[in-house]
């Protein structure tokens, strides 16, 4: 697998609150996990470190403990998930500085042609296949929930006032269910792991075309994009291809 990880501050934010985890190479298996922090000065920060760190801690702990098959690598993602999310909760009421503090969270374990992954917020995970580029992730938003209701078009919610609005987070409560799913990662797909920084900035037929002109470069392109666009919110974005 070839890996390209890169998280920017943008033009208008004081802090950096996103993070990210990318795994030493191997040959079968890869985590990689997008934070999007939120809450205070630094309580985005504490979140999204804290949150990236307990599941991937819970994952490396426990990956070599179970069986690989299908159901119980969708069960460790989960649990890893609401593991961070109890540790992430019981940060937020030691203080009132982090008061209501939570983060979106990304997980892809790439593991035999397939990646497994946990979800949860409006950061996004896409996989590239020939020339189709999918969302494998839906949004937990307000205005995804309007799109699915019917009352908006995908296009009226790209300047919706409440576009930031999530309906779930990581943190923000002492339970979370997130979106466990599996999906096949062949031989030349690509993966691309990304906060709302970017997509908020660049639409995805331009995600497309940057990353698949020039792959090496295609981070550096892209978070260059979005701050020629406004750089409005951190930006951070992992591409992952299957040699």
């Amino acid at each position: 697998m070839k890996v390209f990880a890169k998280s920017d501050i943008g033009k208008a934010r004081e802090t950096n609150q996103d993070s990210y985890y990318v795994s030493q190479p191997s040959e079968n298996v890869g985590l990689y996990i997008v934070a999007d922090g939120m809450g205070g000065y630094n309580g985005g920060d504490i979140a999204s470190r804290l949150a990236i760190t307990s599941a991937k801690n819970y994952i490396e702990t426990n990956f070599s403990k179970i069986e690989h098959n299908k159901e119980e690598l969708q069960k460790l993602i989960k649990n890893a998930i609401e593991y961070a999310n109890m540790l992430v909760y019981e940060k937020s009421k030691e203080s009132k500085e982090l008061e209501g503090m939570g983060t979106t969270i990304e997980v892809v374990l790439a593991y035999n042609n397939r990646v497994y992954i946990g979800h949860i917020g409006d950061s996004r995970i896409y996989r590239i296949r020939k020339n189709f580029m999918r969302r494998l992730t839906i949004d937990d938003s307000y205005v995804q929930k309007l799109i699915k209701d019917g009352t908006i078009t995908k296009e009226e919610a790209i300047n919706h006032p409440k576009k930031n609005m999530l309906t779930k987070a990581l943190g923000c409560t002492s339970f979370v269910e997130p979106e466990v799913t599996v999906k096949g990662f062949l031989k030349d797909d690509i993966i691309v792991i990304t906060s709302d920084g970017l997509t908020n900035m660049v639409n995805e037929q331009e995600i497309f075309n940057i990353v698949t002109a020039n792959l090496e470069k295609a981070n550096e392109e892209l978070i260059k994009r979005a701050n020629d666009a406004g750089g409005l919110d951190n930006i951070t974005v992992i591409i992952i291809k299957n040699n």
